[in-house]
């Protein structure tokens, strides 16, 4: 379900909502390390919660594109192309850009309401943590029709979280909010009657 078989161009074609995230992630970090317009372009869209407060309210969206360091954006662009394939497949390319960007939106805003004025942070892990989320509420949906997505995603998710607490330096609002976000929106999603109603429609369209 994970292993990722897929040449380039099968990749962007079957999944071009996660290849266009990943792709602007990723032009967005390397402008980040042209040393003058880097640090405009950090200095612009970060996730300040004195500036938010003023109006900046745009940064909450911005700051998921920026990440602070390479080992920033490799780990969660990763984290993106092999787990996002699987939900964009599944929730469909609108639903899925709702888990990602709400989950990011209500990650920032997480932070806003429990971090200091001064608080500052970057990254897509808001998003991240919401497909995370997401996946958390299809395993509750079907524990018993695929156990294999529960052996494989519950250990994850788990020590996602255990991480979360235990390293340095971690946004753990936007982690949790991220998460707890993408956990209702798939709640939502994946309602067995959804379920049916999508592929009815599909079927539909198809004919």
């Amino acid at each position: 379900m994970f292993i990722r078989r897929e040449n380039f161009k099968q990749y962007i074609t079957l999944y071009p909502i996660v290849s266009s995230i990943i792709a602007i992630n990723l032009i967005v970090y390397t402008l980040t390390l042209i040393p003058s317009l880097g640090r405009e372009i950090l200095y612009a869209g970060a996730s300040v919660n004195g500036l938010i407060a003023t109006g900046e309210w745009w940064r909450i969206i911005t700051s998921m594109f920026l990440h602070a360091g390479f080992m920033h954006v490799l780990f969660n662009m990763f984290s993106l192309f092999l787990f996002g394939p699987e939900l964009e497949k599944i929730a469909g390319k609108v639903r899925f850009l709702t888990i990602y960007f709400l989950a990011g939106i209500f990650g920032g805003a997480a932070t806003f309401v429990t971090q200091a004025p001064d608080y500052a942070s970057v990254g897509a892990s808001g998003a991240i943590y919401g497909i995370f989320g997401a996946f958390g509420a299809l395993i509750y949906y079907t524990r018993h029709l695929f156990p294999q997505l529960k052996q494989i995603m519950l250990p994850l998710i788990v020590i996602s979280i255990i991480m979360t607490f235990v390293t340095p330096n971690i946004n753990i609002a936007a982690h949790l909010g991220g998460l707890v976000t993408g956990f209702i929106l798939g709640f939502v999603y994946f309602n067995p009657k959804n379920m049916v109603r999508w592929r009815n429609n599909s079927i539909k369209r198809v004919k």
